[in-house]
């Protein structure tokens, strides 16, 4: 083989080795042909591994693993100059309004799988790889499920414990219309606090306050109703006690009375009981008279 022989093969070999692509694990190929009778989707996902793509194709990655994305409003330093200024910020928040108009901006965040069986029906519907479908398609449907949720929610509903209910409906929303393409929705969530307007985040937290406050109050007026209560259930008992004792000494003083009356020499055995035998020293009166029978 000659000079130019083998120049010829060894750029033949260098082109062979740039026509093939490689699959890493982790991931499906889907191989699109550009031109010709075939242009479109090959139906057969490609698994790990290297595949010749020619000059009239071109390989797309769906990883299977799972993915993690969060649109933010963040500085970026484009310069790698360690400095930050208004035009390296980057803003993919979503924004969205409630019932009464005002303007919400929140950063969200989505974590899904793709089903491999199903990489080139995804592909089939939004003719995009995994990176352009998340930026693109994925945050229009999060951003249209937050503009229709929220505007039928009060700004109260919305900032306060009703933000999880509203995630919780557009993720139930986004899954629905993904699902048939491949694209498993694990989670949405909230990747940071809302941007509102001072004014407005000023008002709700003083509207908020003045709700606790009143809460307190009413817990305090119940505190104190229920030991009022006490008190007077203390009260009614200790004046039914006396109320007992004092019904049970008249019933034993009508008692006594009625006996008494019955047989008067009782009075005299009551007064030898209590009697200790010794006659008053000075009277100014009659000496009580205690007949004694004498012995016989």
């Amino acid at each position: 083989m000659n000079k130019i022989s083998k120049i010829a093969v060894a750029v033949a070999i260098a082109m062979s080795l740039a026509a093939c692509d490689k699959v890493p694990a982790g991931n499906v190929g889907v191989k699109v042909y550009l031109l010709g009778s075939s242009k479109g989707v090959d139906v057969e996902e490609l698994s790990p591994g290297r595949y010749w793509i020619g000059w009239n194709e071109e390989l797309f990655l769906f990883p299977t693993f799972a993915q993690n994305y969060t649109w933010t409003r963040d500085w970026v330093d484009t310069n790698d100059d360690g400095k930050q200024s208004q035009d390296e910020l980057q803003d993919e928040s979503i924004s969205f309004q409630t019932k009464e108009g005002l303007v919400v901006s929140a950063d969200v965040g989505i974590s899904y799988n793709v089903d491999p069986s199903k990489v080139s029906i995804l592909f089939q519907k939004y003719r995009k790889g995994i990176n352009e479908i998340t930026d693109l398609y994925l945050r229009n449907m999060v951003k249209d499920a937050l503009v229709t949720s929220a505007s039928t929610r009060s700004i109260e509903m919305v900032y306060g414990v009703g933000k999880a209910e509203l995630l919780k409906e557009v993720e139930a929303n986004v899954r629905a219309q993904v699902a048939p393409f491949g694209i498993q929705i694990e989670k949405l969530y909230w990747a940071g606090e809302f941007r509102l307007p001072a004014t407005v985040v000023a008002s709700i937290n003083a509207k908020i306050e003045a709700t606790q406050k009143a809460q307190q109050r009413e817990n305090e007026v119940a505190q104190a109703k229920a030991e009022a209560d006490k008190l007077v259930e203390t009260a009614r008992g200790e004046a039914d006690s006396r109320l007992i004792n004092a019904k049970a000494e008249a019933e034993s003083i009508r008692i006594k009375g009625e006996a008494l009356a019955e047989n008067p020499k009782l009075v005299e055995l009551s007064a030898i009981e209590k009697w200790n035998g010794v006659l008053p020293t000075i009277t100014g009166g009659a000496i009580p008279f205690v007949n004694v029978p004498a012995k016989q």
